[in-house]
């Protein structure tokens, strides 16, 4: 759920950037900053991150009913609301730092134009979300910081939005098929 929220939101960055700068490549890459052995997650530059950056269950004010209706479970009571946390960063070339500091600014500049997403307004959305909603989250320099810190990596031009809020439950777990690829081409019988 998790990743089909962010890339379908990717993919509807990507879109409006070709239109609107007149490009042919994608600069929007749901992606890590680093690996985990330090090296950076991402080949090539240039590009703008989509980095999650921490996961908190949403509080609504409803009190927490029990579960249990009529001896049964349902499954809207054992369903989770959460928010995520969004690092959207500039990773550009040090001699390309203007161009940072303009695709943040195009980062900003759309969320104010769509930040509400649906599947009516939002074609690639997953059906199963019903609304996301971002909102620029207010970040000290010390919590920026360890952001950073914990990711591993340099500063880069960055903006952190808060993403509410997806419904978690059983059902969005589905069978899992990874691809194989076919890379000799031809039948390994013999």
């Amino acid at each position: 759920m998790i990743y089909e929220a962010l890339s379908g939101v990717a993919d509807e960055m990507n879109e409006y950037f070709r239109n609107r700068l007149k490009i042919n490549e994608d600069k929007v890459a749901l992606s890590a900053i680093v690996n985990q052995d330090g090296t950076v997650a991402i080949q090539g530059e240039n590009k703008v991150l989509v980095t999650v950056v921490n996961v908190e269950k949403e509080i609504t004010g409803k009190s927490n009913a029990s579960p249990i209706t009529g001896g049964t479970i349902t499954n809207k009571s054992l369903s989770m609301n959460i928010n995520l946390y969004v690092l959207f960063s500039a990773y550009f070339s040090s001699s390309n730092y203007g161009e940072a500091l303009r695709f943040l600014a195009f980062v900003i500049a759309y969320f104010q134009y769509k930040n509400v997403f649906t599947p009516a307004n939002t074609p690639k959305l997953d059906k199963g979300i019903d609304k996301l909603v971002f909102e620029m989250a207010t970040i000290s320099p010390e919590q920026l910081n360890n952001i950073w810190a914990s990711l591993g990596a340099k500063y880069m031009p960055s903006v952190v939005y808060k993403m509410r809020m997806l419904t978690f439950d059983e059902s969005i777990i589905k069978e899992y098929r990874p691809i194989v690829a076919n890379v000799g081409g031809g039948s390994s019988i013999g």
